[in-house]
């Protein structure tokens, strides 16, 4: 993973970069991790160079490849979207987790308590039970910081960063 600068955010922000980093990097498996809004915007990515990307009105059809966190935040949006949909119609209170296995990878997405949703897309051989885990704690941590300032804050850093920039 390539460290995206934090220069000049607030505390909050680098922490919750340094969060997303270490889960990332100490949990094995794990292959882009996504933080998307409860409206849909990409907040934080595993994936910096995939964030200009992601706000490039111009290219037609993004060039990087499938998986990539700019994909990963539309995928998670989307479940998201879908699985509190179904929670309302089935009427069983707020969904707390979605995953999905395929033959080779998983997805895994958490709700965070402001709305938003961590996505953690996962190989083949991941350890689900531990990407839960790590999901969770990075959940518990990131919660309670998550205020709209915050929010705003992570946003205008992602439109702030140079277009290709690979960091």
């Amino acid at each position: 993973m390539t460290a995206p600068s934090t220069f000049g955010l607030s505390s909050e922000a680098r922490n919750l970069h340094w969060l997303l980093t270490n889960l990332v990097e100490e949990v094995p498996g794990i292959l882009s991790v996504a933080v998307v809004s409860s409206d849909g915007l990409l907040l934080l990515s595993s994936d910096p160079g995939r964030n200009a990307q992601a706000r490039d009105t111009r290219a037609a059809r993004p060039t990087g490849p499938r998986g990539s966190s700019a994909d990963l935040a539309t995928i998670v949006s989307g479940i998201g979207s879908l699985t509190i949909g179904a929670a309302k119609l089935l009427d069983f209170g707020p969904v707390k987790h979605t995953m999905v296995a395929m033959d080779e990878g998983s997805l895994f997405v958490m709700s965070i308590s402001d709305g938003s949703l961590l996505g953690v897309h996962g190989s083949a051989d991941c350890d689900m039970s531990v990407v839960a885990y790590h999901m969770a704690l990075f959940v518990g941590r990131a919660g309670h910081v998550l205020t709209p300032e915050l929010r705003s804050e992570l946003r205008k850093s992602l439109e702030s960063e140079p277009t290709g920039s690979a960091r």
